[in-house]
C-alpha cells in the first residue's frame, strides 16, 4: 500500500497519526544532566564572587550586634556622607535618563557629520580608568584649568565626575531599543492625524521606557559606589563633599572594620531596594506596552 493510500484512508477513518513519543521519564521543567551540571557551575561561581562577600559584609555589619551597626550609620559623619552619596546619586540618575535618552535619540534617528566619533567618544569612560577621569576633571575644571571654573572641593564636582563615568549606561542601554523599533507605527500614527508629542508619548516613549529604566537602575549603582573619578574632585570634605567610598577606605584605615561593614551594608540595602522598584517598574511597563 502506497504511501498516499494510508493518508487517504487516514481522512476517511478521521484518525491521524500520533506523535512520536517524548522523552519518558522527564516531567516538563525537568532539568537534563547537561543543564544540571551547568546550573550548578553557575550557582557555584555567582556565590564565590557575589553571595559569600556581600554575606561576609553584611556579617560584619553586624559583628557588634543591632546596636553596633545602628550606632555606625548614625555617627554624623557617616548620616552625612550616606545622605550625599545617595542624594547625588539619584540626581545623576535622573539627568542620565533624560540626557541619555536625548544622546540615544540623536545617534539613531539622525544622521551628521562626526557621529562615529561621537559613537566612540560616549563609550570613553567605560574604558577610562576612574582614577585617570578624575584626573581629567580637575585638569579641566580646577584652579588651573583653562575654562576658569574651579569645582574643586564642591558638590557640583562632585556630580560632574558621576555624570561622565555612568553616561554610557542610558545611552547604551536605550540605544539598541531605537534600532530596532518599527518606525511604521510611528508613520501610521502620523497618518491619522497624531502630533508629534503625541506620538512620543503614546508610540516612541512606552516603547523605550524599560531601556531607560534599565540603564537608569545601572547608572545609580555605579554613582552609588564611584571611588576613582570623585576621589581628586572632591577634596575629601567631612560634611560636605565626602562620599561614602571614601567614608569607608578611612574607616578601614582607621581600623574600625565594623562602621565600614555598616555603611556599605546600608548601601547596599539601598541600592537592592532602588534596583528592585526600577525592575517592577520596567516590568509594568512593557506589560503596559
Amino acid at each position: 500500500m502506497s504511501l498516499l493510500d494510508l493518508l487517504d484512508r487516514a481522512d476517511r477513518t478521521g484518525t491521524t497519526a500520533s506523535p512520536a513519543p517524548r522523552g519518558r521519564g522527564r516531567r516538563p521543567g525537568d532539568l537534563t544532566t547537561g543543564a544540571g551540571i551547568g546550573l550548578g557551575i553557575g550557582v557555584l561561581w555567582l556565590s564565590l564572587l557575589v553571595l559569600l562577600p556581600v554575606a561576609a559584609i553584611v556579617a560584619g555589619a553586624f559583628q557588634d550586634g543591632f546596636a553596633g551597626f545602628w550606632a555606625s550609620i548614625t555617627d554624623d559623619e557617616a548620616l552625612s556622607t550616606i545622605t550625599f552619596t545617595v542624594g547625588a546619586a539619584a540626581l545623576v540618575t535622573v539627568v542620565n535618563a533624560v540626557m541619555g535618552t536625548l544622546i540615544a535619540w540623536v545617534l539613531v534617528r539622525d544622521r551628521f557629520p562626526g557621529q562615529r566619533v561621537l559613537e566612540v567618544v560616549i563609550d570613553i569612560p567605560f574604558a577610562l580608568p576612574t582614577i585617570v577621569a578624575g584626573l581629567v576633571l580637575i585638569t579641566l575644571y580646577g584652579p588651573s584649568g583653562p575654562f576658569g571654573v574651579n569645582l574643586v572641593g564642591t558638590r557640583a564636582g562632585v556630580v560632574l565626575a558621576l555624570l561622565f563615568v555612568t553616561l554610557p549606561f542610558v545611552v547604551r542601554s536605550v540605544q539598541p531599543v531605537l534600532i530596532d523599533a518599527d518606525r511604521e507605527v510611528e508613520q501610521a500614527a502620523a497618518s491619522l492625524g497624531a502630533s508629534g508629542f503625541t506620538i512620543f508619548r503614546r508610540v516612541i516613549l512606552p516603547t523605550v521606557t524599560p531601556a531607560v529604566v534599565s540603564g537608569a537602575a545601572l547608572s545609580f549603582a555605579r554613582a552609588l559606589g564611584e571611588f576613582g573619578s570623585v576621589i581628586l574632585i572632591s577634596a575629601n570634605l567631612i560634611g560636605e563633599t565626602q562620599v561614602s567610598s571614601s567614608y569607608i577606605l578611612k574607616m578601614i584605615e582607621s581600623q574600625e572594620p565594623v562602621a565600614a561593614a555598616s555603611v556599605a551594608t546600608l548601601l547596599l540595602l539601598v541600592a537592592v531596594v532602588v534596583l528592585v522598584l526600577l525592575d517592577v517598574l520596567q516590568r509594568r511597563t512593557a506589560r503596559r506596552d
